[in-house]
This record gives structure tokens, C-alpha cells and sequence, in this order.
């Protein structure tokens, strides 16, 4: 099972909160370094001025603040909510005023891209305004997954709805209740954007570390540990734990250092003077592990990650693995290895756009075939769509990894 973590680390001068999961071995899976008083701009719903259209781009530049630009492919004008139409015409013109959400940061030298089609993301359900289907997630047993279709399907609504995988650990009517707080706080946005002025910031996303918190599978996460007293508060409210549970009742109220919520899983406020919960979880040391170059294996040969303008290119190298015998066993040994490895460390650096890999080079075809069904399997416990393309004529594993964020070199480094 895994553990959450958040904690405070000092990076070259810059204080950021660290919020990371770690498996049972204390191998970071995922970090999300956030600076102090730098919060991201993904999620946030503003009201946007379109500046200028490009159709030869098929897509329009709308400004979120007077100074920040943001892409708006055309195509996600499915259900566009306006707050000013300068024209009778449907289509988008400059100068029109609508409802556009952060869905990928600034990237190198891309500006940030916003959306039309809006979504509010609770634990169990996302509340989408540009596809008005029912979609539940394929994690979900066969049974869930018709009985939430036929339970949704019931009523007419002008959006959509996208049932999580969390929802499976949780009634039916905590489900219902969650949708109606989503629905509730979309139509409470849409009616108050009417009497808002351009560039309004009508919704902000939470903090970093509780929005991750919030994807995570809780059926696969034991604890929550942080150090700090006012994100231990914030955890629990995310739980609907409030600051009187947080207080043993009596003559001398005593702070509750550890609690447990009806989802079972653990909340926990590390205040041990003894070790800090960076140290106890080695941060430092790892968060500089994934921005090198290198990375060790176990069986001794290594990986070399180098990220490019056009791709990210990894190397799987011998290393300190020479074997004389049975020389391609071994070979597909390291290579599964390997792809176990890389596809924590995507995950892990945030890596995105074109990968390709170098694997040790297979003769046999059932072997090349058994590595990329091992490799196509490790890159499923990731939460970014990943996809493995194919293996090239010269041996050349091709993924392809979802645009969001900003890698973690990119952050820190």
C-alpha cells in the first residue's frame, strides 16, 4: 500500500511544499513540488477576452489577465458559456467574452491552453459542460459501472458526468451528494460570470497537494502524513473531519495527532522532534535522483534520461551486468527490468510529449513481443494517458505521455 506525504523543503533558495507518494519500499512514485506563494494556474476558471483568431491554427488566442495569453483550440467550443457576444454569430469573433478553464500549463515556449468546455472535479464524480454523455471509468467492476450508467441516465442534464474509480468504495447516495454540491457550484459560477468583469477569477483550484491528493486511488493508499498543523487540517476537512474532531474532548482539550475517516484511510500529523518527515522519507535525496541523468538498477546496468526540445530520449545500458552465458535471457531480464524502472521515472519526472527508449537489443521476436507486453503493462499504474506506439524496425520503443504540467526538472531544476 501506498503512502501520501506532505512536507516543506527548501530547493536553491526557494521554498516549496512537496507533496509525494511513495510505495511500501519508500520509492517516490510521484511528486508535485509547489512553490510557496507561486500557485499554478491549471484548473482555474476566468472569464477570458478572445484577442485574436487563427484559422489556420484552428484555434484562437484568448488573454485570462491583461498580460496572460492563452491558447483556445477552436474544437473545444462544443457548449461555450459568453458573458458579452460582440456579434450575432455563432462562431467565436474577437472581442468576445466566455468561460475558459487552465488545462495545461505554459510548456517551454507554448503559452498556457485553456478550454471552453469547463469540468469540476470532486472525489467520485467530474462534472463536464463540453460532452453531455455519462462515462464511467473502465477501473470500476462490470456491474458498477451499468448500475452508475442506468442510476445517471435517469435524468436529463445539460452537461456530463465521468464517475471515478474511488466512487466504487463509497454508497451510492455519497455519490448522488457529491454530484449535487458539483452542480450547485457550476450553476452558482455560471449565473454570478453575468455580473463579473473581464479576466474575473470565478473558480481557483485548491493546492496543489490537495488537488493530488484528490486523484489518488484511495483503495490503494494506506496513510496521509504531513508535518504541517494547517495542511493537517486542511487533509481532514478534505475528508469532512472538522477542527472539533481534531481536539480530545474533556477538562484540558489535547490536539488528535492521527485520524480515521469512514474511507479508511489514515491521517497523520508526524510531529516527532526527533527526525523530520523529509528526512524520514529521504526528499532531498530522491528529488535530486530524479533529475539526473543516470539511474542505477538493481542487476547493475542503468538508465540515461535525457530530455530534448523534441523528445525525451533513455538509454538501457549493461553496465555493471556482463553476462557470458545465456546473453539474450539476460538481455530480456534487464530490458524488463528496465521498463518496470521507466515507467516510475516518467511518472515520477512528469515527462510528457515523445519517448523513446533503447532497450538492450532482442533476436527473438516472442521476446520483443514479451517486452512490450511487460512494458505496456508497468505503464498502466499510470494516471496520465500513456501509450506505447511500437517498437521501430531498428529496435526503438516509441510512448507518447500526455501534456499537463511542467516537467520536474523544469520546476526544481
Amino acid at each position: 500500500m501506498n503512502r501520501y506525504i506532505i512536507t516543506r523543503e527548501t530547493i536553491k533558495g526557494q521554498e516549496y511544499v512537496i507533496s509525494a507518494l511513495y510505495d511500501e519500499k519508500k520509492r517516490m512514485l510521484e511528486v508535485l513540488p509547489e512553490p510557496v506563494g507561486g500557485a499554478s494556474l491549471l484548473g482555474n476558471i476566468y472569464i477570458g477576452k478572445v484577442e485574436n483568431i487563427v484559422k489556420n491554427l484552428n484555434a484562437a488566442f484568448v488573454k485570462i489577465t491583461p498580460d496572460q495569453r492563452c491558447y483556445l483550440p477552436l474544437e473545444e467550443l462544443k457548449h461555450p458559456v459568453f458573458t458579452k457576444k460582440v456579434s450575432a454569430k455563432k462562431e467565436l469573433v474577437q472581442g468576445d467574452e466566455l468561460l475558459v478553464q487552465v488545462e495545461r500549463e505554459a510548456l517551454k515556449t507554448k503559452e498556457p491552453a485553456v478550454t471552453a468546455n469547463l469540468s469540476l472535479t470532486g472525489k467520485y464524480v467530474v462534472l463536464t459542460t463540453g460532452n453531455h454523455r455519462i462515462g464511467v471509468s473502465s477501473k470500476l467492476p462490470k456491474e458498477k459501472r451499468e448500475h452508475f450508467k442506468e442510476l445517471l441516465s435517469a435524468e436529463a442534464r445539460d452537461y456530463g458526468i465521468i464517475v471515478r474509480t474511488n466512487a466504487a468504495n463509497v454508497t451510492e447516495e455519497e455519490v448522488l451528494k457529491e454530484l449535487e454540491e458539483l452542480e450547485a457550484r457550476y450553476q452558482s459560477l455560471v449565473e454570478s460570470a453575468q455580473f463579473k468583469t473581464c479576466y474575473s477569477l470565478l473558480y481557483q483550484e485548491p493546492p496543489e497537494c490537495l488537488k493530488h491528493l484528490r486523484d489518488l486511488r484511495e483503495d490503494m493508499l494506506e496513510e496521509i502524513v504531513t508535518d504541517d498543523p494547517a495542511l493537517f487540517e486542511e487533509v481532514c476537512a478534505e475528508y469532512g473531519i472538522g477542527r472539533d474532531a481534531l481536539m480530545t474532548k474533556g477538562s484540558v482539550p489535547v490536539p488528535v495527532s492521527e485520524v480515521v475517516p469512514k474511507e479508511g484511510v489514515r491521517i497523520r500529523h508526524h510531529d516527532d522532534p526527533g527526525i523530520t518527515l523529509s528526512a524520514l522519507y529521504g526528499v532531498s535525496a530522491q528529488l535530486k535522483d530524479a533529475i539526473s541523468e543516470r539511474v542505477w538498477l538493481k542487476s547493475g546496468a542503468y538508465l540515461i534520461i535525457q530530455p530534448t526540445e523534441a523528445m525525451t530520449v533513455i538509454d538501457v545500458n549493461t553496465g555493471k551486468n556482463m553476462a557470458k552465458k545465456e546473453v539474450q535471457e539476460n538481455f530480456l531480464r534487464v530490458n524488463k527490468e528496465a521498463a518496470e524502472e521507466i515507467a516510475r521515472q516518467l511518472r515520477l519526472r512528469n515527462l510528457s510529449g515523445i519517448i523513446v527508449v533503447d532497450f538492450m537489443n532482442l533476436k527473438s521476436e516472442e521476446a520483443k513481443a514479451e517486452l512490450l507486453s511487460h512494458f505496456r503493462a508497468a505503464l498502466r499504474n499510470d494516471p496520465v494517458p500513456t501509450q506505447l506506439v511500437d517498437m521501430t524496425k531498428l529496435g526503438l520503443v516509441e510512448v507518447t505521455r500526455k501534456k499537463v504540467k511542467k516537467s520536474l526538472r523544469e520546476v526544481i531544476g
